[in-house]
């Protein structure tokens, strides 16, 4: 038998070659007899003209689809394109160019939804940032949107898909007959594939997505999609966003006659138990860029359970933009303490070790109990009293130095309570919500509230606990407490915030003075407390 040609193999010819009969072939290629009684009368099996026309119809419909078989779908903010391609295995995938892709198994088909993420749209999204209230309904907005946009691509589809494979199967078998029935069998396929992805529909395979490309470290930043902790970055901003301003409409509008902070007062934020909270890093580096702050006073329980792995949490405290003045809480271990005393601008302050920063000196002591487990019963070398009493003894040495302090700190209002009579003013925190107090021998204690709304332990209760801080004004010369401010935030997943000022009575109109601490401040002979605490 005589080989076939070469050009056989063009496109062209083989079409040709496939309508021509079996002679018309054998004349063509001089195939000659092996036997006169012999003709070349062989037809395709049926199998094989099913497998082919099944070829025909699934090449159209991919090109079909590849061509026509897409919609340009805005979903809330952003605009996505939609498509559906070929696959063996289903599912949906997203793209985010250029950061990766996410994939879901959300159905079992012979088709697979691709969406690909082209750009957020700077009015819709402008719009939500000015109107965050639109955010509660933006659920049911990108919903309608996902519903529109599958529609019209399973209509676009079925159109793409039929007209390619009835263009195909014309072409190549120039019948329409058979072109009719390539495209009825694509729309049969398409509907089988429709009805399957229908019956395997998984909606809950959006809280378990692969990812890949840059997105594939998606999972250990943001979690799982069941946990809060998805929408803890976007609160974080938020909250970082409103406190920013609100203190910009609060030096606006305030109109206190009573007391108008001097931009040569010494303002000193007052923080306190954050509770490995990320969110209090961003709120408090907006406090102190808009309230100017000179230092930042931590009262300690800036860590949940002071292990090692921990520290990585702290390394934000740097970039704060003023000095670090910190004493450990009760959850916070000595472990955590060497960090601390690591880390740039931060100031650790223990056993009564008095500094002077930004004009002020200060003092304090760390917390004598580590107890980060609350079922632990406290095993503390010494107990709070003890502390206080160690503390009072470091202040008395100082004011004897001829350097007495100006503010103390211990993480216990208990052990702060020891102090009283030897220093102007106390800072502490531990019981998560603010105090302000004029002791009996006329030391200040003030107890802050958690800047880390408590942390985790802020999804326990029935409301989550506000985030909390306060801003100091304090005199230059004097170094004593002129005005301030509580602020306290929404906890977590609220976005509220409140401004409060106070004065100390002595600071009021047409008071007299109320008496410092014996032998701390200007008038060292009045031993006369203030009759009342803070207002």
């Amino acid at each position: 038998m005589a080989r076939v040609p070469a050009a056989v193999l063009n496109a062209r010819s083989i079409l040709n070659a496939l309508r021509k009969p079996p002679r018309a072939l054998a004349r063509q290629y001089g195939r000659r007899r092996s036997h006169p009684s012999v003709e070349l009368v062989h037809q395709p099996h049926p199998w094989v003209r099913a497998l082919g026309l099944v070829a025909v119809v699934l090449l159209g419909a991919w090109l079909g689809l590849l061509i026509v078989g897409n919609v340009r779908v805005p979903v809330g903010p952003m605009n996505t394109t939609m498509t559906l391609r070929p696959s063996l295995t289903g599912g949906t995938k997203i793209n985010v160019s250029p950061l990766g892709a996410l994939q879901l198994d959300s159905h079992q088909a012979p088709v697979r939804l691709d969406v690909n993420v082209d750009q957020l749209d700077p009015e819709r999204s402008q719009a939500l940032v000015d109107h965050p209230e639109r955010l509660s309904g933006l659920q049911d907005e990108v919903a309608a949107d996902v519903e529109h946009g599958t529609l019209d691509l399973a209509l676009r589809s079925c159109v793409a898909v039929v007209a390619g494979a009835t263009a195909l199967g014309l072409a190549v078998y120039r019948r329409p007959r058979r072109a009719l029935a390539a495209g009825g069998l694509a729309l049969t396929l398409l509907a089988a594939s429709g009805g399957t992805a229908y019956a395997t529909w998984n909606p809950e395979s959006v809280l378990e997505p692969r990812f890949s490309g840059l997105l594939s470290s998606a999972p250990s930043l943001v979690g799982n999609a069941r946990s809060i902790v998805t929408e803890f970055d976007v609160y974080q901003k938020e909250l970082a966003r409103l406190v920013t301003n609100v203190t910009k409409l609060y030096d606006v509008t305030s109109t206190l006659p009573a007391y108008r902070p001097d931009p040569t007062t010494i303002r000193v934020l007052h923080v306190s138990d954050i509770h490995l909270n990320p969110a209090s890093w961003k709120i408090i580096a907006s406090l102190v860029k808009q309230y100017k702050v000179d230092v930042i006073v931590d009262s300690g329980d800036t860590m949940d359970h002071g292990t090692a792995a921990e520290n990585g949490f702290l390394d934000s405290i740097p970039d704060l933009g003023a000095p670090y003045v910190w004493v450990r809480g009760n959850h916070d271990s000595l472990t955590t303490q060497r960090y601390m005393e690591g880390l740039k601008g931060v100031h650790v302050l223990d056993n009564g070790e008095a500094r002077t920063i930004a004009g002020l000196r200060f003092a304090g002591i760390g917390d004598p109990q580590f107890t980060p487990d609350r079922s632990t019963n406290p095993g503390a070398d010494e107990s709070q009293e003890a502390a206080g009493a160690r503390l009072a003894a470091a202040l008395r040495a100082q004011r004897a130095a001829g350097t007495p302090v100006d503010l103390a700190i211990a993480h216990e209002p208990s052990a702060a309570r020891e102090v009283d009579g030897e220093v102007p003013m106390i800072l502490s925190g531990h019981l998560h919500h603010q105090e302000m107090e004029v002791m009996e021998k006329g030391t200040r204690l003030r107890v802050e509230g958690s800047t880390g709304g408590s942390g985790l332990r802020a999804v326990e209760g029935k409301y989550p606990d506000p985030i909390e801080a306060s801003i100091l004004y304090m005199d230059r010369d004097t170094r004593r407490l002129q005005a301030w401010d509580e602020i306290k935030l929404g906890g977590l997943g609220l976005t509220t915030a409140e401004v409060s000022r106070h004065l100390p009575e002595d600071n009021q109109p047409g008071a007299t003075p109320s008496p410092t601490a014996p032998g701390t401040g200007p008038d060292t002979g009045s031993a006369t407390a203030s009759p009342t605490g803070s207002p």
